[in-house]
């Protein structure tokens, strides 16, 4: 079965005041680090383990490899947006690299049901809560754990991407590339399929009553709102640029605004009910909530440019319920983007850019133009009461298809 011990955040424990993170275009809460781990002294009171001493250094060095380098990288996400983008895409890259060089010897102690699986204890902490740490003897969290890491490692290095940088002279804009558009999609296509393969092969591993003590980070419910966010910034960037293109549609462009709003909305359905009271996980909820909202006023835009264009009777009164619905919803969102970063640890919004600087210029001045404001406008509940429904469409980002990789040849010939 394995056992567990965890030591909680109490009256008396020490929590790390949550600090400035910076700008922050995809969420990343504070990292799950790995606490260090005596691989030698564990195996000596195992008695006949079958381990060879090669393997057992082996296995300590990788893993001490990242707690050191973990320990670095840790207070990275709280640092000012510039020592960021300076040193952080390097150094995030190399503790990936140090994970993925990890597994192969790792997973020889889940392989085929090993006699080990549940001998050596794992640690990890939260690095915002030096009172929070979470111990078990049992491979499968340590691997889930990994895989956690890795995940966020992706979502900073898409963070990282997607930053603004802002031009100087007559055409002072902010901008992202293309290019960087285009990988930090691949980054979270590769970022859902860590937590899709997590949730679907490792979870079920744990026995029932350790997968109840799992760290709220590890929750089952919190790992397929963060698969469904990467996806769904994935179909974000997508969309921004569909609008950029003048050969996309407005069919295309609702389309993707149609598939944001399920993917939000799914994301929210899986969270709202954790207990997520404090510090980052109130943060995400907030995150989540925003970026729903700002998927409707997206969603609602498109489809009432869409029916303002129809010839039939009722089209019209229709498009002008749709973008009363979607300049109501993109208020909401405004609100929400402040609540979000005004929540610790407090975070900067960043120039606006992509699909949020399109609505943000585009949805007022189409409903300045195309009707005369009236009471009803500031009848908040009658505007969505009377709001058309939106297509359904089918969602068209997947995770990647991720594999663990095998077992590292040390094992067979141990």
């Amino acid at each position: 079965m394995g056992c567990f011990f965890s030591t909680p955040n109490e009256s008396g424990g020490r929590r790390r005041k949550l600090r400035n993170v910076g700008e922050m275009v995809v969420f990343v809460p504070g990292l799950r680090i790995p606490k260090p781990v005596d691989f030698f002294d564990q195996v000596t009171t195992l008695g006949d383990h079958g381990l060879s001493r090669s393997l057992v250094e082996r296995l300590s060095a990788l893993r001490t490899r990242i707690v050191v380098m973990a320990g670095q990288e840790a207070p990275m996400p709280t640092k000012p947006r510039r020592a960021a983008t300076q040193h952080g895409g390097s150094t995030l890259a190399d503790l990936q690299q140090a994970l993925e060089d990890y597994l192969p010897v790792l997973l020889g102690l889940v392989q085929n049901g090993n006699q080990l699986q549940n001998k050596f204890q794992f640690s990890w902490g939260n690095q915002e809560d030096d009172a929070e740490e979470t111990t078990m003897s049992n491979s499968w969290y340590e691997l889930l754990s990994v895989l956690h890491l890795m995940t966020m490692i992706s979502l900073s290095q898409a963070n990282l991407l997607l930053l603004p940088k802002t031009s100087t002279g007559d055409d002072y804009q902010s901008k992202v590339s293309e290019d960087c558009k285009r990988d930090s999609i691949d980054i979270f296509l590769k970022a859902a399929g860590y937590l899709d393969f997590a949730v679907r092969h490792v979870l079920p591993q744990l026995p029932h009553q350790l997968r109840k003590e799992l760290p709220v980070d590890l929750a089952e419910g919190v790992l397929r709102a963060f698969c469904l966010q990467a996806l769904g910034q994935g179909v974000d960037i997508q969309l921004g640029m569909a609008i950029d293109s003048v050969k996309a549609t407005l069919a295309v462009k609702r389309r993707f605004a149609c598939e944001l709003v399920k993917y939000w909305h799914q994301a929210q359905e899986n969270i709202q009910h954790l207990p997520l009271a404090n510090g980052w996980a109130a943060k995400h909820k907030l995150f989540i909530q925003w970026k729903y909202v700002e998927a409707k006023a997206a969603a609602y835009y498109f489809h009432g440019l869409i029916l303002d264009e129809g010839k039939t009777e009722g089209c019209n009164g229709m498009a002008v319920a749709a973008l009363r619905a979607a300049d109501e919803f993109l208020k909401q969102s405004k609100k929400a983007c402040e609540s979000f970063h005004m929540t610790p640890p407090l975070s900067r919004i960043p120039p606006l850019w992509g699909t949020s600087k399109y609505l943000s210029e585009k949805i007022p001045k189409d409903i300045s133009s195309r009707m005369q404001i009236n009471g009803d406008l500031h009848n908040h509940e009658l505007i969505l009461q009377m709001a058309p429904a939106l297509p359904d469409f089918a969602l068209s980002l997947n995770p990647d298809d991720y594999q663990l990789p095998s077992v590292d040849s040390s094992w067979i010939d141990n």
